[in-house]
């Protein structure tokens, strides 16, 4: 869970200025997206480590893991597919604020595994 709060720190430090910076190129739905795209990210880290806790504590089972996990991807798919019709955001800066979270959680993972 630790490794879960520093890579969600780390993310609303680095996205906010990033969006902010990308209002300069196009400031209608580039900031947005990079910033919907962040959170997205966040909510699929959010939620595998919650399943990982989960199967290690053995306090689910593996179909209660896998129906928290489609229902976590079926409520993602939505809001990106609603988001997407609605021209809300721009999927190119959605899919950079989805990246730069993953690369903070391969980042913080290489630091966790240098502690053993």
């Amino acid at each position: 869970m630790d490794l879960l709060k520093r890579v969600i720190k780390k993310s609303l430090i680095i996205i906010l200025p990033v969006a902010a910076a990308s209002a300069f190129f196009e400031w209608k739905r580039l900031p947005i997206g990079i910033i919907i795209g962040g959170l997205f990210g966040i909510f699929i880290l959010r939620g595998a480590v919650k399943s990982a806790e989960g199967l290690v504590k053995a306090e689910s089972t593996m179909v209660s893991a896998a129906f928290g996990s489609l229902t976590r991807a079926l409520i993602l798919f939505v809001a990106i597919f609603v988001l997407i019709w609605a021209k809300i955001i721009n999927v190119i800066g959605m899919l950079f604020g989805f990246t730069l979270v993953f690369f903070l959680i391969l980042y913080e993972g290489k630091k966790e595994r240098g502690k053993d």
